[in-house]
This record gives C-alpha cells, sequence and structure tokens, in this order.
C-alpha cells in the first residue's frame, strides 16, 4: 500500500479530499493479503465481498456530506475473540461452540462499525487469548512480517502483523498480559491498552475476567486516539465499564511543562539486545527535546504485580475454562492447557490475597503519578524471538524465557493505561518499542507524549518488505 497513505489519520483526510476512495484503500488491503496472508497466518476469517460492499457505502456517504468520523471508510482488522455477526467467533480453539456470540457484535465491534470503519475480517491470535501456536491444530501460524521465522506477539498476533503488513490501517486486540503491547512491540506498529473498564469488553471470549482490556493497533498514537474516541464509553452489559469517554488531545508536539519518570530497574536484563538501551536513552531524549522533564523512578511492587497477573489470569482462565479442560482436554493447545492449569495449582486464599495486593499495588501507582505524567520504560527487552527460543520440549511454553524479555504484565494488574510505540530497531532489523504508561483514565497524556515522539521520528511509519522476506 505504499501507494496510498501509511496512517489511519492520513487516509481519512484524503478520503475527505477526494485523492483516495475506500473502495480503493480496501481493495489494495485485499491486494496486500492476497499476497502475504498465506506465508504471514493475519486472517482466520476474509471478509472480501462484505468489506468491498462496505466501503463503497462508504464513499457513497462520505460523498453525500454524511461523516461518521476517522474511521469512515477505514480497513479495519477485528481479533478473533471478539464476536462478529458476520462470521463465527472461533478464538482460534476447537473447543469453543461456534454458536458462542453467533449474530451478534460485541459492543467494541458493534462501535467501530457504527463509525465507518471497513472490517476485512477476524485476525489470528493464540488460542483463547493465551499460550503460543501449535502447527499440530488446523490453524494457521502467526508469523511477523518482518521476518516470518520469528514470532509477531500474542495474544493480538494476527492484528500487529496486519498492521505492519499493510492488510488493514487498525484493528481491534485485546490485553491480559500485554497481548496489545506485546504484538505493537514485536511488529513495529503502535497499540494502546485503555484504562481497565474504559472500554466495554462483552462480546470478548475472556481470558482474566478482571484483566482483560479491549483496545487498538495502528501505525500512530493519533490513529489509537481516534479508535479510543470510537471504543470508550459505557455499556450496561459489562459490569466492569464506567461511564467514561474519550475525546482525542489537541496534539501539538509540544511536552513542555509535562513530568515524565523514567524506568530502568527491572527493564534492561543481562540478555537485552545489546541495542536496547542505546535505543531507549536515544527515545526519551527526544521527549526531553520536546520539552518533557525527565525524572528516574521506580515502579512499586514489581515482582508482586507481576505474580498476581499470573496467578489472577490462571484462576479466571481455569473458572471459565474447567469443564472443558476436564472433558476435553486434548483438544487444547499444547501451551494452553499448560498455562490454564497453573490455575489448579492456586488456592482460593492465595487468589484473594493477589486481589489484596493488586488494590495495595494501585493505591502506590496512583501516589507516583501524583509526582510524574507519564512513566516510560521498555515495551520488551529484545526484538521479535524465533518459535524456538519460546517454547520448550513439547510446545510448551518457556514461561520464564518468555517473561524476561517482555515487561507488560504489570500495567494489567494495576489496570492503567499504555501506549506502545516503536523507537528504533535491533541490529538483525527488527522493531524495539517504548512503552508509555499513564494514570488511571489518563490515555490523553501518553497520547500526547506517544504523538510527540512520532512527531520528532519515523520509526512508526517503517515498514517491512513481505513481498520478499517469506516463511520457509
Amino acid at each position: 500500500m505504499t501507494e496510498f497513505p501509511q496512517t489511519l489519520t492520513d487516509a481519512a483526510k484524503a478520503l475527505r479530499d477526494g485523492t483516495v476512495t475506500s473502495v480503493a484503500l480496501t481493495e489494495a488491503a485485499i491486494a496486500t493479503a492476497d499476497a502475504h496472508d498465506d506465508a504471514l497466518g493475519t486472517y482466520l476469517a476474509r471478509f472480501d465481498e462484505y468489506a468491498l460492499e462496505r466501503a463503497a457505502a462508504a464513499d457513497a456517504e462520505l460523498a453525500s456530506g454524511v461523516d461518521r468520523g476517522p474511521l469512515h471508510g477505514i480497513p479495519f482488522g477485528v481479533k478473533d475473540i471478539l464476536a462478529m455477526a458476520e462470521g463465527p467467533t472461533t478464538a482460534q480453539s476447537l473447543v469453543l461452540d461456534r454458536s458462542w456470540g453467533a449474530d451478534k457484535d460485541a459492543p467494541a465491534v458493534a462501535r467501530v462499525k457504527a463509525a465507518g470503519a471497513v472490517i476485512t475480517g477476524k485476525t489470528t491470535t493464540m488460542e483463547f487469548a493465551c499460550g503460543m501456536p501449535d502447527a499440530t491444530k488446523p490453524f494457521p501460524v502467526p508469523r511477523n512480517p518482518w521476518d516470518p521465522e520469528t514470532w509477531p506477539g500474542g495474544s493480538s498476533s494476527g492484528t500487529g502483523s496486519g498492521v505492519a503488513a499493510g492488510m488493514f490501517l487498525a484493528g481491534l486486540g485485546t490485553d491480559t498480559a500485554g497481548s496489545i503491547r506485546i504484538p505493537a512491540a514485536f511488529c513495529g506498529v503502535s497499540g494502546l491498552m485503555p484504562t481497565f473498564g474504559r472500554v466495554p469488553k462483552s462480546g470478548c471470549v475472556p481470558l482474566g475476567y478482571s484483566l482483560d482490556h479491549i483496545g487498538p493497533l495502528a501505525r500512530s498514537a493519533k490513529d489509537c486516539a481516534a479508535v479510543l474516541e470510537v471504543l470508550a464509553g459505557l455499556d450496561p452489559s459489562d459490569p466492569d465499564c464506567v461511564d467514561a469517554p474519550f475525546a482525542a488531545p489537541e496534539f501539538t508536539g509540544d511536552l513542555t511543562g509535562m513530568r515524565i519518570g523514567v524506568v530502568r530497574e527491572h527493564h534492561f536484563p543481562a540478555d537485552s539486545d545489546p541495542a536496547l538501551e542505546s535505543t531507549f536513552d536515544a527515545a526519551i531524549a527526544v521527549l526531553a527535546e520536546q520539552g518533557a522533564t525527565l525524572v528516574e523512578v521506580t515502579l512499586p511492587y514489581w515482582h508482586e504485580m507481576v505474580t498476581a497477573d499470573m496467578i489472577t489470569m490462571g484462576c479466571e482462565a481455569l473458572a471459565y475454562h474447567r469443564t472443558d479442560l476436564a472433558s476435553r482436554w486434548e483438544d487444547y493447545f499444547v501451551a494452553t492447557r499448560a498455562m490454564m492449569a497453573v490455575g489448579a495449582m492456586v488456592s482460593g486464599a492465595d487468589y484473594v490475597q493477589a486481589q489484596r495486593v493488586r488494590r495495595v499495588a494501585q493505591d502506590a501507582i496512583g501516589r507516583l503519578f501524583e509526582t510524574v505524567d507519564v512513566i516510560v520504560c521498555p515495551t520488551t527487552s529484545v526484538g521479535a524471538p524465533k518459535f524456538g527460543e519460546i517454547t520448550g520440549p513439547g510446545g510448551q511454553t518457556d514461561v520464564d524465557r518468555l517473561f524476561s524479555m517482555i515487561h507488560t504484565p504489570y500495567w494489567d494488574t494495576v489496570g492503567n493505561p499504555v501506549l506502545a510505540v516503536p523507537m528504533g530497531f535491533t541490529a538483525a532489523g527488527l522493531p524495539l518499542s517504548l512503552q508509555l504508561a499513564g494514570p488511571a483514565f489518563g490515555e490523553a497524556a501518553i497520547l500526547r507524549a506517544g504523538d510527540a515522539f512520532q512527531q520528532s521520528t519515523d520509526w512508526h511509519l517503517r515498514v517491512p518488505q513481505p513481498a520478499v522476506r517469506t516463511a520457509a
């Protein structure tokens, strides 16, 4: 799609200027999928005819003066754990009943549709948004367009790879331990995990009831802001959802007066990529050049929150899957059942204690945000790993190795909003990523900072060349 705008925001402007049509954008997205989806495993289901119909309708509406906002006419992907009336939700699993969510849209999907987005298909994930790919099951193995021998990150794998490869301009993902930000990091795009409760999560196959977030992946921070404006707000079908609509801030690029806390502790392990530290230092220098004041900070209860995320996710996943795990053990992916079985090893007292410690940490991080406006740290300590580097014997996830290279679960446990943006590359040409976290419902600040960084850099506009890099 090099002849078309790279970002949702630029495409929205071009649609209104009349220099491009939604049909042309959608046809180019479909052509890209035709050329590269077999190698990249981005889609579980494609809606080509539906998408072209919706694109033609968007063009007609815009021509007649009906403007539904910046998503109107934009090719858009949806992670296949979100219900959508046009096709079954599989959660990339043999286990999920295909009647689950049938003929219904999740509220987040309904809002994207109402905003005029052109949904091109349902994207690949990890089974039930956890575990790892399993080539023995009848589903695509999602791959990274920067190097298809590497993992695109999970669990919003297809949404991240699809944005990076040009199969759509934005899409929906979910985040329970990092599943928006990890694929954003490894695929070199931007991804926003909103504050817990800001976006309704009903109509999403649950992983962790008290941890799940729905949010966008797109090319830029400004694109993510446009999607969040559509997604945010109360929906009575989700008891955790709050009445907190979102309006994008003014994106001036000026960060004068913004206090940014810089986190290094726990984020630079011995096996970090050699380029990580210098790339991170260069990234925060850009923020300082834009007027921000940098101060070193430490995240309270780091180890406790990472542990609490794993305990909470394991227990809450087991609560949902217990009956199916007992009767259909072999139908689950090897890595999925191993991760969910963790919940069976945790006592009720341990689960309750984890929730108590979460509240202590939430209070502590709230106090830290009284002294800074945004906190920055690396999203991961490495570029995208090869598949064999994160799986052990029998296909099980090497959990210790995986969690030594990602720095995302802390924020799911406390529930604060976090934006991941590209900040450079490894020597092997794989993306590295910066996380910007804010106080609860502080998306405006992190999006302002992310946009200011992107106004001064072009890492988010770098694209892989899937045409010349195909899976072995």
